[in-house]
C-alpha cells in the first residue's frame, strides 16, 4: 500500500505540473481524489536514479481485462498485441531509452514504469479478462501517472515524451468518479505540451461507437484504431500501434497513426 509520504509525492509532482503550466486546475482537481494518488503511485516504478538516459520516452499500454474479452475470445490476441509492442520497441536502437508501463483497465498493475527488459509480458498466468470496463476512471488514473513521472524526470533534467495506448472492447461501464469530460480535459492538456500521444484501440462489440465514445475523452480521430473482433484485426492494430511507439522512440514527430 502506499502510504501518506507517497500519495504526497504525487500531488507535488501534479502540482509542479500546474504551476508550470503543463496541469489545468479543472485536471488537477480531477486528480486530486483520494486514492488516485496510491494508483499513480504504484505504477510510478523505477527511480530516478536508476535511469541513465537523458532522453525518455515513457510507453504505457491499458490493456482491457473485462470479461467480455474473455466471452468473445479475444484473450489471446490482446496479450499477444501487448507482448508485441514490447518486442518490437526492444528490437530498435532506442530500445535503451524507453521506460514501460502496464495496468490493465481494472486497475492492476501488471508493471510499474520499467527498462524495457524488464517489462513484464503478459501471459496465462497473469492476464485473465473476468472484470468491468471502468474506462473514465482507469484512464484518469493511467494518464495522471504518465503526467506525474513526466514530471519528475523533467525535473531531473531528462527529456521526455510519451505513448499511451488506451485498449477496450466496450463503452464506460463501473466509473464511479470520472466522466468523459474528466479525461478530456487532461488529455488536452496533454496534447498541448506537445510531447505526449494519447491513442486508443476500440475492439468491436458490434454496436459501440468508438470513435464517438474516444472523442468524448479528448482523443483525436488520428490517434484511434477500431479493429473488429477477430484476433487477425486486433493484432494488426497492435502491429501500427507498435510502429509509431518506435517512430517516438526515435524523435519522429508524428501526425497520427501511419496505417
Amino acid at each position: 500500500m502506499a502510504n501518506k509520504d507517497d500519495d504526497e509525492k504525487v500531488t507535488k509532482l501534479l502540482e509542479d505540473a500546474h504551476a508550470q503550466g503543463a496541469l489545468s486546475a479543472k485536471s488537477l482537481a480531477t486528480l486530486d481524489v483520494v486514492d488516485v494518488g496510491a494508483q499513480i503511485q504504484a505504477g510510478l516504478g523505477v527511480t530516478i536514479d536508476d535511469v541513465g538516459a537523458s532522453e525518455v520516452v515513457l510507453v504505457t499500454m491499458m490493456p482491457d481485462d473485462s470479461n467480455s474479452i474473455a466471452s468473445a475470445g479475444n484473450t489471446d490476441a490482446v496479450r499477444d498485441g501487448h507482448n508485441f509492442v514490447l518486442e518490437a520497441l526492444g528490437g530498435s536502437k532506442q530500445s535503451g531509452e524507453v521506460l514501460a508501463h502496464t495496468r490493465y483497465l481494472n486497475g492492476f498493475v501488471l508493471t510499474p514504469y520499467t527498462a524495457l527488459e524488464h517489462a513484464v509480458k503478459m501471459d496465462t498466468r497473469n492476464y485473465n479478462p473476468n472484470m468491468g470496463t471502468p474506462l473514465f476512471d482507469q484512464t484518469v488514473v493511467v494518464l495522471g501517472t504518465v503526467i506525474a513521472k513526466s514530471q519528475q524526470l523533467a525535473q531531473a533534467g531528462i527529456a521526455v515524451r510519451t505513448v499511451t495506448l488506451i485498449i477496450t472492447d466496450g463503452g464506460d461501464y463501473g466509473s464511479t468518479r470520472c466522466k468523459a469530460a474528466d479525461v478530456k480535459a487532461i488529455v488536452a492538456d496533454m496534447l498541448a505540451q506537445e510531447n505526449h500521444i494519447v491513442a486508443a484501440m476500440g475492439i468491436s462489440d458490434g454496436t459501440t461507437d468508438f470513435k464517438a465514445v474516444f472523442r468524448a475523452m479528448g482523443i483525436p480521430d488520428r490517434w484511434i484504431l477500431t479493429p473488429g473482433n477477430s484476433a487477425s484485426e486486433i493484432r494488426r492494430a497492435f502491429a501500427v500501434f507498435s510502429q509509431s511507439a518506435v517512430r517516438a522512440s526515435q524523435g519522429v514527430q508524428l501526425g497520427g497513426f501511419s496505417n
